[in-house]
């Protein structure tokens, strides 16, 4: 494969939105006005493989920052098989600077042509649990029987839901309305996988690294007095703070072997979204040389206890003993990586998995357990947390 990378400038003086050259088969991941989108497919290959594989590339490129790259999911389970996408035509955003990599002869002009705009459709829509919810509140008081009796310090429970169209749901028209309400977060469509991640798994640019853990969750209702009185009663949960504690320790331990120093807020703060709010903790050190890529930490730190629970082990197994349903690629993580092994991947949450006819889709949700963990409020997180793609996929 060759690679060409020039300014957007060289293609298109119009300006582009990433989620339109994405659209409904494309891919994205992006956050804020910075970010990647793709058309077309110039390769898949295995996760453990990429860096090497984009760095076989040749390269022609005046801008300095370029670099063949590749995006894709890693699922929950741990050392599950992955593969990533490198993308015939990518559109990369990083801040003023835009530009374009082609793979061999791709199509640029058909890639960068803005696509018809989404037709406004009112289908009938149902949604249905995939897992009992009696069984998902067994599931819970389970988890939080193993940590009163010190199995676990802490372990993650999750609840599917299937939501059924009567016609093709356009992924397009997904992606523009999560841009609208979730702008902060990480926005990622790859292989009919679709979210906002509020949460940085890793993110590796040159030595530097940087991680944003968030564990805890209350809801947000819209007034402002009530949402600051949620936050600080977030911020005051035993409850809350040792789910909280649980995770940054855990991530901390295991970036460790790869660094020279690493630094972390010493009070999480709280993160808020479009509906709900969490605790987090931001991380960034540097990268002992020759560092690791980006893949090798994904691959170090997925899941982390704010997905799985800790100890690791012990927590997935009673999740797998408990829950009823295979996480998939939920729970995992989703980004980038190029050829130098830089990338940023996000927790992947917040997210839904649409069939290939388009016309169904599965979203997961899920909460830390704790000891003082009650069901039914975990039933309500789960509930809070499920809006964010419920609001982006359903219109009556």
């Amino acid at each position: 494969m060759k690679a060409t990378s020039r300014p957007l400038a060289a293609y298109t003086d119009a300006p582009l939105d990433l989620n339109d050259v994405a659209a409904d088969d494309g891919v994205l991941f992006v956050r804020g006005g910075s970010g990647l989108a793709g058309r077309g497919v110039a390769a898949r290959v295995p996760i453990d493989e990429a860096t090497d594989v984009l760095q076989s590339i040749e390269h022609d490129s005046t801008v300095a920052q370029a670099a063949p790259l590749a995006i894709g999911s890693v699922p929950f389970q741990p050392g599950t098989a992955a593969e990533v996408l490198i993308p015939a035509v990518t559109v990369v955003k990083r801040g003023a600077t835009v530009w374009v990599t082609v793979i061999d002869d791709a199509d640029v002009e058909a890639a960068l042509t803005p696509p018809p705009e989404p037709v406004p459709a009112a289908p009938e829509w149902s949604i249905t649990p995939m897992v009992a919810v009696d069984r998902y509140l067994d599931a819970v008081a389970a988890a939080r029987d193993a940590v009163r009796v010190g199995s676990l310090t802490k372990a993650v429970i999750a609840r599917p839901i299937k939501v059924e169209a009567g016609a093709p749901i356009s992924i397009h028209a997904v992606l523009r309305r999560l841009r609208a309400t979730f702008s902060s977060s990480y926005r990622f469509s790859v292989d009919g996988f679709v979210g906002a991640s509020p949460e940085l798994l890793v993110e590796v640019e040159g030595a530097v690294i940087r991680s944003h853990p968030l564990a805890g969750t209350t809801p947000r209702t819209g007034d402002v007095d009530n949402d600051a009185r949620l936050a600080a009663e977030l911020q005051a949960s035993t409850k809350n703070q040792i789910e909280h504690r649980v995770v940054i320790d855990d991530v901390h331990d295991r970036l460790l072997p790869y660094v020279s120093y690493l630094d972390w807020e010493p009070e999480p703060s709280v993160v808020t979204v479009a509906n709900v709010q969490h605790l987090g903790t931001r991380m960034e050190g540097r990268l002992s040389q020759p560092g690791p890529s980006s893949v090798e930490l994904v691959r170090a730190l997925t899941p982390t206890p704010a997905l799985g629970g800790h100890p690791r082990d012990a927590a997935l197994e009673l999740i797998e003993q408990v829950e009823g349903f295979e996480r998939g690629r939920y729970g995992g993580a989703v980004g980038w990586v190029d050829a130098h092994g830089d990338g940023t991947w996000a927790v992947a949450i917040r997210c839904a998995e649409f069939a290939d006819d388009r016309r169904s889709a599965r979203l997961v949700a899920g909460g830390g357990i704790v000891a003082d963990s009650e069901p039914l409020a975990e039933l309500a997180e789960t509930q809070a947390k499920f809006q964010a793609m419920l609001s982006a996929i359903i219109r009556p």
